[in-house]
């Protein structure tokens, strides 16, 4: 087949359109705060072989890993027409067990096998575990709620109730939980209708033909980003604040090689993997690496499987980037994953230093709170990461209290979460002047205070409370965060990490960390 670059162009968009289609389609059908109102959910599109081809605008840690819970959801599994797998396993691809995909074969007449795949990704707010909103000071996987390995919860397009009957009976929120699951399931089939409409009018093979075609375009862009990257070995180090169960300062170690148009990203002398729930799976540092990288290519082109496979990335099992099962790791996804793409970004700054901006926040300031409602007198659980300063540049300042890097989420309105959940919200503001100093200062973090209306189970898990968010060429660090209980008026400063009951009327208030500053005021 004659190749046409405008045709390129045209499936380029029309892949992408179909996976933000079916986020769409997630967001008005889902049930709970979190994937309404948050929008903590992700979509891609694959190849026969599993190749992720396309994805949308959605959550960058989700989507990187994504390929590997297809790979394990093809390996594991017979499809047929009308099925679909779920999975979330972090050991099979997953991040954490919040996060749970399911996965869509798309076949076309005379095919016995998928010619291409669909999938979404969703952070349910509860699936067990040992604390509300499964987001615990875990030690084993165990602790973190329902591992489910790659199952079919439809087959031959009616959902398995048996299966589903059993999920739901381990997780706190059970209606929250199905009405999304729902909405996971309309969505690959609004995927799938799309994408069997695009075959219809081309043709398999032509579509099979762009998609490959889109992947090596993916691989080619991503070669010469790297060639303007400057040839040589570029060290850098940062460390976690602890695992909150008493492991402090956990070393995260890269040495990036660039050599002509291939990246090599050593990781292996990071530290051994800990106690606590900090571990990544490799899935969350292979993540990392290609938002980092696709952050590095200039024009608009697709983050796919082409992107890395000019990229090598060198790992030791074990450690704290490549943990291994049965290893906590629901904060690994989270805060483990920001704290990873500080570290390339920061070699990335010896080789590229007028390019690359200083330290964010670092952090996702992980909140949890489950309890009873009282209006409803049924189990609640609510979820909220809170975003922060972003690094500021050598062009410009940091922009104030937005989500970065890894996670690619909204917030949870103040009209949406006191409507849904027993809570007040007395402050919700710009932290002023946490940014670094520098000739471009880095963005302000933000101040969020909650206070209960019943009495609520609360985990928190956060970072940039001991280590700073770096600055750049003679720029400031930005300011720690700080995690505060204020108990009969009584204020109490609290760890990175911490679980505990707040009575009604406590207050929680999270005051998050600014950005690193770039440039000296010196000179």
């Amino acid at each position: 087949m004659e190749f046409n670059p405008i045709l390129l162009e045209v499936f380029k968009n029309r892949f992408s359109s179909i996976a933000e289609e079916m986020g769409m389609t997630l967001n008005r059908t889902a049930y709970s705060p979190n994937i309404k109102e948050r929008r903590d959910y992700s979509c891609a599109l694959f190849d026969k072989d599993g190749q992720m081809v396309a994805q949308a605008a959605h959550i960058p840690v989700h989507l990187g890993s994504m390929p590997m819970s297809l790979e394990a959801a093809i390996t594991d599994t017979d499809f047929a027409e009308g099925d679909m797998v779920i999975l979330n396993d972090p050991f099979k691809g997953g991040t954490h067990l919040p996060d749970i995909s399911i996965v869509v074969p798309v076949f076309t007449k005379g095919n016995k096998k998928p010619v291409f795949y669909l999938a979404n990704r969703a952070h349910h707010v509860d699936v067990g575990g040992i604390t509300a909103g499964s987001m615990p000071l875990s030690t084993s996987l165990y602790q973190e709620g329902l591992v489910i390995p790659p199952m079919k919860i439809v087959e031959n397009g009616r959902v398995d109730e048996k299966l589903m009957g059993l999920i739901l009976n381990n997780v706190r929120t059970p209606q929250e939980s199905e009405g999304d699951f729902a909405a996971q399931i309309m969505a690959n089939m609004t995927g799938a209708r799309r994408l069997k409409e695009l075959i219809e009018k081309y043709g398999f093979e032509t579509v099979d033909f762009y998609a490959h075609h889109l992947v090596d375009y993916g691989e080619r862009m991503m070669r010469q980003t790297i060639t303007r990257i400057p040839d040589g070995c570029y060290e850098f180090v940062d460390y976690l604040d602890d695992d909150g169960v008493g492991t402090k300062d956990i070393r995260i170690h890269l040495s990036l090689m660039i050599k002509g148009y291939q990246a090599i990203l050593d990781f292996s002398q990071s530290d051994d993997q800990v106690k606590g729930s900090v571990n990544a799976v490799y899935a969350i540092t292979l993540s990392a690496v290609l938002y980092v990288f696709r952050c590095l290519v200039e024009g608009d082109i697709p983050a796919n499987t082409g992107c890395l496979r000019p990229i090598e990335v060198i790992t030791r099992k074990g450690s704290i980037v490549d943990a291994v099962f049965p290893a906590a790791v629901a904060a690994g996804n989270v805060e483990t994953s920001q704290r990873i793409v500080d570290v390339i970004l920061g070699a990335l700054a010896k080789a590229l230093p007028e390019q690359i901006p200083a330290a964010s926040q670092g952090t996702m300031n992980n909140v949890t709170i489950g309890g009873m409602d009282p209006r409803s007198e049924r189990p609640f659980v609510y979820y909220e990461t809170i975003g922060g300063g972003m690094g500021a540049s050598h062009m410009t300042t940091g922009e104030h209290a937005v989500h970065s890097h890894m996670t690619n989420t909204l917030n949870t309105p103040i009209e949406a979460l006191e409507y849904s959940y027993p809570f007040v919200v007395n402050e919700y503001a710009i932290r002023r002047h946490t940014g670094g100093e520098g000739k471009q200062r880095g963005g302000d973090g933000i101040v969020r205070e909650m206070r209960m209306l019943t009495d609520a189970e609360v985990t928190v898990i956060s970072e940039r409370r001991v280590h700073l968010p770096y600055g750049l060429a003679g720029g400031e660090s930005g300011e720690s965060g700080k995690n505060i209980i204020i108990k009969n008026g009584q204020i109490q400063e609290r760890p990175g990490k911490f679980s505990e009951i707040i009575e009604s009327g406590g207050i929680l208030r999270i005051e998050t960390p600014g950005g690193g500053g770039v440039g000296s005021l010196d000179k």
